[in-house]
């Protein structure tokens, strides 16, 4: 039997986020990223969705290490939870490199895991198989990189999330000569960012974006504040040399953009003039036209500084008439209405509030439709994999490839937990492995199946009632009559009647058909005949489904 590339994405294909693809070659392992999905509405109490990492557990002894492209959260984020488990070496671009140390050391995670700074164009053997060299690329945070992985079989290019801009805010282009030097030397199998496959034409520069919060900055009467991703450092670049430009102090607000500007300003990625930087306190000494903040919040998130802001929440810092708020970004699928909630509160407030429906004050950090069509032509792969979007994003891609005539032995539209097979004898995708989300709820992770998530979906729609029933504990026998508590679920005027009704009918049930006996009762058996007679009866009677805890009392 011939020896097999198995290509193996364990996260970030069918949505966005949680970007996680292993490549098995023999006895080697590779992974590309391990990064976190941000839960939407209806995950209720869930922090963090991370990618199922089973496969890798079985096979533990062949994992050689984790290739990370840039220092984005659906990239690193899911770090602190897998590498405890995985205990591979990590390999990072340089700011990426110091983003995640700061983010162990942080969550007290993996301590003794070592974390590899790697530069553009050096050669990597990691375990037999693999020669690994990563190629700059353009993104929203500096220090993006597309990886070449060497393999007996040929080279796959993997372009991590990228957009091809000529003049970047860092200076530091797309490598298209080292991905064109690939492409004739001959690749594989190509993996390429799809997350705006859909969009025609070309992602604007950010050197837009700059100029246009330059005059933003410029134009305002009085304090500034500027919400974006707080790992966007070129976004803080761009304020920062605006704020100093204009005569302008900046504060940063919310601890993750603090934490990110600190490790950006240490390794040189950002660089901020002296004394334009200074603590909150400090801003409020100043006139409200010299102050610029700058603060995490551009998605809408509950707990995010921004929101707590509009909310008037935030313990220092109110909005004061005259302000104008610059969102930054635009909204991630899901969070739109958030978002809209958050620019409403600031407007009553009377904020001005720019955003990326009325201004030029973001671009996005992913190629569009002409530019994915260059990386195909330069690459020109063997097979070709869309990989980081939802399945319309890997849909429109594939297309993309399909229309040019390139991957001609195979162009495949791949999900979370497919595998496909690469040998000298062709390509197969039959196998599937276990790649459903894990859900983070605070120190414990849960998968699908949880059933507390199912019991806190229930409570959400139609409350819970408790339903307490008296035993005899010699006999088990009932004693007195049911009782029924409720919350969320009716007003107490509603349930008067109700629950007496219950009260009867249980009362009935278990005196007719129910034996009794204690054996019965301490193994369960009379909390599952309560539960299934309350939701019976309360379905039948005002058809709404709340949770039955039932609760047993002995005397």
């Amino acid at each position: 039997m011939t020896s097999q590339l198995r290509v193996i994405p364990l996260g970030g294909l069918g949505e966005i986020g949680k970007n996680m693809m292993a490549f098995e070659y023999e006895d080697d392992i590779v992974i590309v990223d391990c990064g976190v999905q941000f839960p939407e509405e209806g995950m209720f109490g869930v922090d963090l969705i991370i990618p199922d990492v089973s496969y890798l557990m079985e096979r533990l002894d062949k994992v050689r290490a984790i290739l990370i492209t840039h220092g984005h959260e659906d990239h690193i984020g899911a770090l602190p939870f897998i590498l405890p488990k995985l205990q591979c070496p990590v390999f990072a671009p340089r700011l990426a490199h110091g983003l995640i140390t700061a983010k162990l050391k942080e969550r007290r995670a993996a301590r003794d895991s070592v974390v590899n700074p790697i530069d553009p164009g050096v050669v990597h053997q990691i375990g037999q198989a693999f020669e690994v060299s990563w190629f700059r690329v353009c993104h929203s945070i500096p220090d993006a990189m597309g990886i070449a992985v060497g393999t007996p079989l040929g080279t796959i290019i993997h372009t991590g999330d990228f957009k091809i801009d000529h003049t970047p805010v860092d200076g530091r282009i797309f490598d298209l000569p080292s991905l064109a030097h690939y492409g004739d030397d001959g690749v594989l199998l190509l993996c390429s960012d799809s997350t705006y496959a859909e969009v025609p034409g070309y992602t604007t520069s950010e050197r837009v974006v700059g100029e246009a919060l330059d005059r933003a900055i410029g134009e305002a009467d009085g304090r500034v504040l500027v919400a974006t991703f707080a790992s966007l450092v070129s976004r803080v670049q761009q304020v920062v040399d605006a704020a100093d430009k204009h005569g302008r102090k900046v504060s940063i607000v919310g601890r993750s953009m603090v934490d990110t500007v600190k490790v950006a300003t240490e390794l040189g990625y950002l660089k901020v003039p002296e004394g334009t930087l200074v603590p909150l306190g400090e801003t409020r000494k100043l006139p409200p036209e010299k102050v610029v903040l700058m603060t995490t919040g551009s998605q809408g998130e509950p707990t995010s500084a921004l929101v707590r802001i509009a909310k008037q929440e935030h313990r220092d810092v109110n909005i004061m008439s005259g302000d104008t708020v610059i969102i930054s970004a635009t909204p991630i699928p899901g969070n739109e209405l958030p978002v809209s909630h958050t620019i409403d509160n600031l407007l009553r407030q009377g904020a001005k509030v720019l955003y990326d429906r009325i201004a030029t004050v973001h671009v996005h950090g992913h190629a569009s439709q002409e530019e994915l069509k260059l990386v195909l032509r330069l690459v020109r792969p063997k097979y070709f994999v869309p990989v980081h979007g939802e399945f319309r994003h890997l849909t429109a891609h594939a297309q993309l490839a399909w229309d040019l005539d390139v991957a001609k032995d195979g162009i495949f539209v791949m999900e979370d937990g497919d595998v496909l097979e690469l040998s000298e004898d062709g390509s197969r995708m039959e196998d599937h492995v276990s790649a459903g989300p894990i859900f983070v709820d605070g120190l414990t992770t849960r998968d699908l199946q949880s059933p507390v998530l199912g019991e806190r979906r229930s409570l959400s729609k139609d409350g819970v009632v408790v339903v307490v029933v008296t035993t005899d504990k010699q006999n088990g026998k009932l004693v007195g009559e049911p009782a029924a508590v409720a919350s969320g679920f009716l007003d107490e005027s509603e349930t008067g009647n109700l629950f007496e009704e219950l009260s009867v009918a249980l009362a009935q049930e278990l005196t007719s058909n129910w034996s009794g006996g204690k054996e019965n009762s301490e193994n369960g058996g009379l909390k599952a005949k309560v539960r299934e007679t309350a939701r019976s009866f309360i379905a039948g009677s005002v058809r709404r489904s709340p949770m039955i805890i039932p609760v047993v009392l002995e005397v």
